[in-house]
């Protein structure tokens, strides 16, 4: 009888040795391309994922990471990323000195967003309008407003339900070049649209 039990432990031993990891951690890539990481801890040991598609395969004690392939893990995992929601999309558009007009390259993207938001079922739109610095505080304050309105408008007309979009102003508060006051920066004049 103990050699039976004996046997039957060594098999039970033998299996869970032969089982491999009882995890598996994939780094997708991001949504907007950027870089992002992983930290997974085990046993006060860390182990960083920070390339798309590297795997790390977990015991319970051990994180061990290696490069993955991203053909490989798309086609055994397709349902599963076919299931995620369609990724946001930001597209910026720039403006004039001190209007609500469009730089003229500004104006021939609208086509391009039109196409983005019709491939969306029902999606959330936030727009957000953005100014430089020449002008006072309060003035950059109404006149992103402007630039938020004005290009609402726009999505309106070209078919988004104006109850899907939601409209922000910020002023010369997120500029997205860094300046002094009074700087005429072409880059921080701008509206983002945010798609969801």
């Amino acid at each position: 009888m103990v050699a039976l039990l004996w046997v039957v432990c060594l098999i039970a031993a033998v299996a869970q040795a032969q089982r491999g990891p009882s995890e598996h951690i994939t780094l997708l890539p991001s949504q907007d391309g950027k870089a992002s990481a992983v930290v997974i801890t085990t046993a006060g040991a860390d182990t960083v994922l920070d390339q798309p598609y590297q795997t790390a395969a977990i015991d319970g004690k051990h994180a061990v990471a290696s490069a993955g392939d991203g053909a490989e893990i798309r086609r055994r995992y397709s349902q599963l990323l076919d299931a995620l929601p369609q990724r946001a999309a930001v597209f910026t558009l720039y403006f004039v000195t001190d209007t609500d007009n469009l730089a003229p390259e500004s104006a021939a993207r609208l086509p391009e967003i039109k196409t983005q938001l019709a491939s969306r079922a029902i999606p959330e739109v936030i727009v957000i309008g953005h100014t430089d610095t020449v002008a006072k505080r309060e003035y950059n304050d109404a006149l992103s407003l402007r630039r938020a309105d004005t290009v609402k408008r726009m999505l309106v007309d070209i078919g988004i339900a104006e109850e899907q979009i939601v409209v922000q102003a910020r002023g010369e508060r997120e500029l997205l070049i860094p300046t002094g006051d009074g700087v005429d920066e072409p880059r921080n004049r701008r509206v983002e649209i945010r798609v969801r």
